[in-house]
């Protein structure tokens, strides 16, 4: 039974005034003051009101304003008086409002889509893509799908992508395996994440609107039925539920009644999205904030982040991590943040660490992933080589790693006879590198291993996102390769091995044979077992490789050292970055908030998502890439 709690109790009160239907028959003033008798207060003075959207407000005190903010559940509270006519008519329930759609802040990395949805968009892809390009012009979308592309592949593309939450999805995600043949250039992000931009309600308007412009009245009645059955496939997803229903709700109005929207159209686009937006109902309204107010959007969404990140010690310190890799050029973001959040966020500012993302480059270099059982060290320590890439610090009671990057083997019968497993087969360090396992970064010849992204010719062990649209992918244009060879890391603006965690250029062939027990690192003896020093990049003289740290020992040592960390207790990963997802759920949650308030951001200021992931972000997803399911029955 869980504990009472007093913020609980009072949201159940507040519902049951919302939800009785004599509560739209009051007026404002009565409404007011019945939300205002039940703030609460917290130990250090902050105020709680539980108000419109069913969501908590935080009172500054500096201001006077109210803020979206999550309240801390399990404080002492009591309940204090507070003027009900000076409380802003925005935070007073319509009742509308409190019947939201429940959706998931989670992105799609981690908990895959489910396979009898992507199954169906597959099926109606499959319909859309026999389309005539003439019939069916490709008016948007155009800088994704490739021009020759029918509007209806683009019609089902842009209802995915408009309807998720955070478009962030796995590299290995089937829905996106789907759309290769048509794409026009890879995906943005690497092979761990595709960071996808949210397309506006607008381009998908246009599709429609230019067919009735071009007095075309049964392809744009096609390219409305498309979307909305791309809508109504997509309600199965919690993830897609709340902005497919809306969207359900402005399209199927123009399938009942055929010419609605042809005088919105032949006045504009824009007239034809607001009439869109007007057949909304009030209950989705959260849903199209993005449309309608993007400044409430983005409060939401950090509400979402916040909520999120409950796990932390001090979730509002956590999220202003995240927050902080936002570029905010004129100053915009202080001010739409509560004073608890604003305080840290303020702090990271005056320490220099905040508009992080501004640059493209937000790959945070020196967070290679090690796994579970290793620390992960943070990216800014000095190190003896002067790169600025941290040292491998060494597990207690295992194997020594000196911080030139020199694996020392370990003794004993369990280094004679390589007991024990590697601790993470996809680490690069964990992997042999004799003739049967193909080089980590590209592969592009090998086929016994090959690559999961990399592998352009390599056919035991394709990826699904290294090869975008393949003919066995879902049926699609059988005997069709992949249109532009999307996902594939070597493509234009991803250069090989982009996005893979440091230290992975190993190179291919024989490795050099090395006794166990003999030490191979800092003061090994020059010869068989040990690279030469000052030896040049790639396979040294006596077989090393060179990695991030320095020139490693032979490969063969490295794989003895993995293995006795294997043995060693599962422990958590610890590092500078403060977010420890407890399990693979919650650091989805933690993702998809964060990225739906970049793009929101994005909405408010203007300023550009990054290609490859906001940096705090892709920190994150290096995290739990050990967790990462690729292969799938």
């Amino acid at each position: 039974m869980r504990p009472w709690d007093a913020f609980t109790a009072t949201e159940a009160e507040v519902r049951a005034l919302v939800t009785d239907p004599r509560w739209q028959r009051l007026p404002v003033p009565a409404r007011a003051e019945m939300i205002a008798a039940r703030i609460l207060v917290t130990p250090d003075g902050d105020r709680w009101l539980f108000g419109a959207h069913a969501r908590w407000h935080l009172h500054d005190p500096a201001d006077g304003r109210w803020h979206l903010a999550p309240p801390p559940r399990g404080a002492r509270v009591r309940r204090a008086g507070h003027a009900a006519a000076v409380l802003p008519a925005r935070l007073i329930p319509q009742g509308p409002d409190f019947a939201a759609e429940p959706g998931s802040t989670q992105a799609f990395v981690g908990p895959d889509v489910p396979d009898h949805v992507t199954e169906q968009v597959r099926v109606l892809l499959r319909a859309a893509g026999r389309r005539s390009e003439l019939d069916f012009p490709l008016t948007a979308f155009d800088e994704v799908l490739a021009g020759d592309v029918p509007s209806t592949v683009a019609a089902v593309w842009g209802t995915v992508m408009w309807c998720a939450y955070a478009p962030a999805f796995d590299g290995n995600e089937r829905l996106l395996t789907i759309f290769g043949e048509y794409l026009r250039r890879p995906l943005p992000g690497d092979e761990w994440v595709r960071w996808l931009p949210a397309p506006p309600l607008l381009d998908l308007v246009r599709l429609v609107a230019e067919r009735i412009r071009a007095d075309r009245p049964r392809e744009a009645l096609r390219l409305a039925a498309v979307m909305a059955d791309t809508a109504q496939i997509l309600l199965a997803d919690a993830r897609f539920r709340p902005r497919a229903l809306a969207l359900l709700t402005m399209v199927e109005p123009a399938l009942n009644r055929p010419g609605l929207d042809e005088p919105a159209a032949r006045r504009g686009d824009e007239q034809v999205r607001q009439a869109w937006l007007e057949r909304c109902p009030p209950r989705l309204g959260r849903a199209v904030l993005a449309e309608t107010d993007p400044r409430a959007h983005f409060c939401h969404t950090v509400y979402d982040l916040v909520e999120a990140l409950s796990f932390t010690p001090d979730p509002a310190r956590a999220a202003a991590t995240l927050l902080a890799d936002l570029s905010d050029s004129r100053g915009l973001l202080p001010g739409l943040l509560d004073h608890r959040l604003g305080h840290a966020y303020d702090e990271l500012s005056r320490a220099g660490l905040t508009g992080t993302s501004a640059a493209e480059h937000t790959q945070p270099d020196g967070f290679p992933v090690l796994g579970p059982a290793q620390p992960l060290p943070p990216h800014h320590w000095d190190t003896p080589t002067g790169t600025g890439h941290p040292p491998r610090r060494n597990p207690p009671g295992g194997p020594a790693i000196p911080a030139t990057g020199h694996f020392t083997a370990p003794t004993g019968p369990a280094a004679a006879t390589g007991a024990g497993r590697p601790m993470n087969s996809r680490h690069p360090e964990s992997r042999p590198t004799g003739p049967g396992n193909a080089s980590w970064p590209g592969n592009p010849s090998g086929t016994d291993n090959p690559s999961r992204t990399g592998n352009p010719s390599g056919t035991d062990n394709p990826s699904r996102t290294g090869n975008l649209g393949r003919p066995d992918a879902g049926g699609d244009r059988a005997g069709a390769g992949d249109r532009t060879g999307a996902g594939h890391p070597t493509g234009p603006g991803h250069p090989a091995g982009a996005g893979r965690p440091p230290g992975s250029g190993h190179p291919t062939g024989a490795s050099t044979p090395s006794r166990a027990g003999r030490p191979s690192g800092a003061g090994a003896p020059t010869g068989v077992g040990a690279p030469a020093v000052g030896a040049p990049g790639g396979v040294g003289a006596a077989g090393g490789f060179k990695t991030r740290w320095g020139v490693s020992a032979v490969p063969a040592a490295a794989r003895k050292a993995r293995e006795a960390l294997s043995r060693m207790p599962r422990r958590p990963v610890v590092s500078g970055f403060e977010i420890e997802p407890p399990d693979r759920a919650s650091a989805a949650a933690v993702l998809g908030a964060a990225y739906a308030a970049g793009l929101a951001w994005r909405g408010v200021s203007g300023a550009r998502v990054p290609e490859r992931g906001f940096a705090g972000q892709s920190a994150l997803v290096l995290r739990i890439v050990h967790e990462r399911d690729d292969i799938h029955p």
